[in-house]
């Protein structure tokens, strides 16, 4: 059901999340300004009705909510406190809404003292997005939340307040961590099995198809089937960062995280080699040795 009736929320930062959100908010009849450093981007929702900003201060402007989407904790501080950001004349009196998955300390950092902000981690990709199929993880204050909830719920099929600023990321670098060690995981699997003589293909399928595959995995499998990782669903180079944030995480509270480390090595090494923009199944790619020179 679409509601007539609704504050304009503002997007900022429309990559493949940004975009699938902007998207699903003007399905619920719900206005939407949208700002991106590429303005190009919001071309397709201009044409779907979406108000197009020239900058973060122009979009927030007489919105009830703002929803930040951009790669980095630069990125958020850029849209929040640089030239034409959200906060540069002054406090933001709706709701701050930082999807942008940055660092826990870096979230509470760059918001200051922002009364209403929350940090969101989002589990989904962009067509959970749109559908509004999407799981978020809140954190920030309990009145912030609550005013917050009513626009989550429309966006998401599941909304939990996990406590204080910085909680959100916390659980979703925890959600990305366990997503980047299982798909290299199975990339290295099929990667072994067709070296040893195995179709990768049955490989992969039969790792789909069992008890020790997630949903991920199943999904991800069929990426790695077709050895296609334009158009992705999570870039290499974000889940590189996301990796390297967690285990920054864990050495701070003095964790040794043998896997995670393994698997941001890994991550950081395919984002040089040219990866970073391809779906993070290209991690394979990574695991393949180059010909050494004829002898």
């Amino acid at each position: 059901m679409t509601r007539t009736t609704q504050s304009p929320v503002a997007v900022l930062g429309l990559g493949a999340m940004g975009s699938g959100l902007a998207r699903r908010l003007l399905d619920q009849g719900i206005p939407v300004r949208v700002w991106n450093r590429t303005p190009e981007r919001a071309g397709p929702l201009a044409e779907a009705g979406a108000r197009i900003a020239s900058d973060p201060a122009e979009a927030v402007a007489g919105t009830s909510a703002a929803i930040c989407v951009v790669a980095d904790g630069q990125a958020l501080g850029a849209v929040l406190h640089g030239p034409g950001g959200v906060l540069a004349d002054g406090p933001y009196p709706g709701v701050l809404i930082c999807a942008s998955t940055v660092s826990p300390d870096e979230v509470v950092q760059i918001a200051g003292d922002v009364p209403s902000v929350l940090d969101v981690g989002m589990l989904g990709n962009r067509d959970h997005a749109r559908e509004g199929e999407l799981r978020f993880f809140v954190g920030g204050q309990e009145k912030a939340f609550k005013a917050a909830r009513p626009l989550l719920e429309t966006l998401g099929k599941e909304v939990v307040h996990l406590g204080a600023l910085g909680s959100g990321m916390r659980m979703k670098l925890l959600l990305n961590l366990l997503m980047g060690i299982e798909v290299q995981a199975m990339a290295e699997a099929g990667a072994l099995g067709a070296a040893c003589g195995l179709d990768r293909q049955q490989v992969l399928r039969t790792i789909a198809g069992s008890g020790f595959a997630s949903p991920v995995m199943a999904f991800k499998s069929r990426r790695l089937a077709s050895d296609r990782f334009d158009e992705p669903d999570f870039r290499l180079r974000l889940m590189a960062k996301d990796l390297m944030l967690a285990s920054k995480q864990a050495a701070a509270v003095g964790l040794s995280l043998p896997l995670a480390t393994a698997a941001a090595e890994t991550h950081v090494r395919a984002t040089e080699q040219g990866l970073g923009d391809q779906d993070c199944a290209a991690v394979v790619r990574a695991l393949t040795p180059k010909p050494g020179p004829d002898t």
